[in-house]
């Protein structure tokens, strides 16, 4: 298993992961993107995720389906096993220093320009996107504008000379993300949440007797949240979907 990673990679090195272990390039689902959301969210480290990854795949290899020959279809099953080695992975920092993760988040980066040009796509996405809604919501339409906006007073920040403070820049846009999303899902009609949750039982539907409340509950808000985005063209902010 890899020892280093790219802190802001989190989502492309699970991916890339995890086709490999299943021998085939395939697309990930709207779910598995919502479980690595939920993963990154609850702070789960890229490296305890892998672990569990690994293990999930060695227990499925056990199991009837994995005797018959049939591939892993979803990263579902790899829900418990990463929240075991994250259990683990916390205990074992237990007494560490504190800013050991944050030094290894700091030490790993993007260049200025990457960032900058990556701001300025989202500002265009979601002029976009404002442009689009206009007609249907012009309550969505103003926070779109509103935040691309902000984006332009954060667009200063890539060019201040030394060394881009990335942990800054990621809870400013952390904030209008979620400002964001809160108005997205304001505005969606019943019609589109009532669509969004049919295809989202239809996804769970094989796993959810594997997975906690909570972990449903979490895996939920993350699906609508990515599928609501999705539906009206608005770009994620956070640096993790930079890549």
């Amino acid at each position: 298993m890899p020892t280093e990673f790219n802190y802001f990679n989190y989502f492309t090195e699970i991916e890339e992961y995890f086709w490999k272990k299943r021998g085939a390039h395939l697309l990930v689902s709207p779910l598995d993107w919502a479980i690595l959301e939920t993963w990154q969210k609850a702070g789960i480290p890229l490296d305890a995720v892998l672990k569990g990854i690994d293990r999930a795949f060695e227990s499925y290899q056990r199991s009837r389906r994995g005797a018959a020959g049939r591939s892993m279809k979803s990263l579902a099953y790899c829900v418990d096993a990463v929240l075991d080695a994250a259990t683990e992975a916390k205990e074992a920092a237990a007494g560490k220093g504190p800013a050991d993760g944050a030094a290894a988040k700091a030490s790993q980066s993007f260049a200025p320009e990457e960032v900058r040009a990556y701001l300025l796509r989202n500002r265009e996405l979601l002029a976009a996107a404002a442009d689009k809604v206009t007609a249907v919501s012009a309550d969505l339409a103003a926070r779109l504008r509103e935040t691309a906006s902000r984006l332009n007073e954060v667009l200063p920040l890539t060019d201040v000379p030394g060394r881009l403070d990335l942990e800054d820049l990621e809870r400013r846009l952390t904030v209008l993300e979620e400002k964001l999303s809160a108005a997205v899902a304001a505005s969606a009609s019943e019609e589109v949440l009532l669509e969004i949750r049919r295809e989202m039982d239809r996804a769970l539907s094989p796993y959810r007797r594997k997975m906690s409340a909570e972990q449903l509950g979490q895996l939920e808000r993350q699906y609508i949240q990515k599928r609501l985005f999705e539906t009206y063209g608005v770009p994620r902010l956070s640096l993790f979907y930079l890549t």
